[in-house]
């Protein structure tokens, strides 16, 4: 009983995501949302149940639906009001140019509707390519003109601001013109093409691939390094002995990510340069670029350190590969623990 007791005592370790936090008695982990509880791991956010009386749409042949809903977000058999062509009355006085009203459980509903002026208007375009375009805050500009910039990059994706205010009006007259210019292309799905200050050359086009530089994108980045480990490691784990997913924002290490952990993969000792975050994830393994996985590296080999001995074996089977697949090299480890290209196995490929 008594060694029960002190067992219960210790720390425990949280599973829960990749910091692994060993959580003393009574204490929670980094994220406060797990705890010790007397030796077990607890959850501290309580059960949120949210009850509604709202009426909601019918799902799937129930209630008043019985052929079911077909998608239709806005009920579009019904009248539905938008803006879109509307007019607009800025800057007087004069009411709006419709004005809608409808009786629903006894209370009058009104909307106003008038459209926003276009010297307020804006695009936020989302270019899908793992390639660097340029720094945040980086001018973009159109015909010479600057229309906007580069913004923090969302889910791997490159993301432009574009248009505004400052730009349509703010600057000279030649400037706002192409600014206009550009966002009225843009939204009817036309070509634009764009300069980035000391970065890439563009070709937008809703629906489209963009081209940088150039060169039509072929493969979108579905994820950083550690979340493609996360989706391949299956398939991959029977054929190599270790997986180096290079990338500008997280490098994946196979083998020492809680995917390889958890397929039982034995460490391989190959270790790669940057800032470990947490096992098998790497910030700043290269500084951006056009290169492999958006870096600026161009032979994988140089963001690996020398291996480690104790760990590493001749033979060992090592693929290199970016977040696209767009690049990748396949090597054997030599007598030396030196990476050699070898030849690359048919359910690789």
């Amino acid at each position: 009983m008594t060694d029960q007791l002190s067992a219960k005592a210790e720390k425990i370790r949280c599973d829960a995501c990749p910091v692994m936090c060993f959580i003393a008695e009574g204490k929670s982990g980094a994220c406060d949302r797990y705890a010790n509880h007397g030796g077990d791991l607890i959850r501290l956010d309580p059960l949120t149940v949210i009850e509604s009386g709202v009426p909601a749409v019918a799902f799937l042949g129930t209630g008043d639906a019985p052929s079911g809903w077909d998608g239709d977000m806005i009920q579009a058999r019904r009248q539905f009001v938008t803006a879109v062509g509307a007019g607009t009355t800025y800057p007087d006085y004069k009411p709006a140019p419709f004005i809608v009203s409808q009786q629903v459980d006894d209370i009058d509903m009104v909307t106003v509707v008038t459209e926003g002026i276009f010297s307020y208007c804006g695009v936020k375009v989302k270019i899908d390519s793992d390639r660097h375009i340029g720094h945040e805050r980086a001018i973009v500009r159109a015909n010479g003109e600057a229309i906007g910039h580069v913004m923090t990059g969302e889910y791997g994706s490159k993301m432009l601001s574009l248009g505004g205010v400052d730009h349509l009006t703010g600057g000279s007259k030649k400037e706002g013109r192409a600014t206009c210019d550009a966002l009225l292309q843009l939204c009817n799905r036309e070509a634009v093409d764009l300069e980035i200050d000391a970065g890439a050359t563009l070709t937008v086009q809703a629906g489209q691939p963009p081209i940088i530089n150039g060169v039509a994108e072929k493969l979108m980045r579905v994820g950083c390094g550690s979340a493609t480990i996360g989706m391949f490691a299956q398939q991959w784990a029977p054929h190599v002995d270790e997986v180096v997913v290079v990338d500008d924002h997280i490098t994946g290490v196979l083998s020492e990510h809680e995917a390889g952990k958890g397929l039982d993969m034995a460490p391989s000792g190959i270790k790669v340069m940057g800032r470990k975050s947490t096992p098998g994830r790497y910030f700043q393994v290269a500084e951006p670029g056009t290169g492999w996985g958006g870096t600026d590296v161009e032979d994988p080999l140089s963001i690996l350190k020398p291996a480690d001995p104790k760990k590493a074996w001749p033979g060992l089977r090592l693929l290199m590969i970016s977040t696209t697949g767009e690049q990748w090299a396949y090597f054997e480890l030599d007598a030396g623990l030196v990476p050699q290209p070898a030849t690359i196995s048919a359910p690789l490929l």
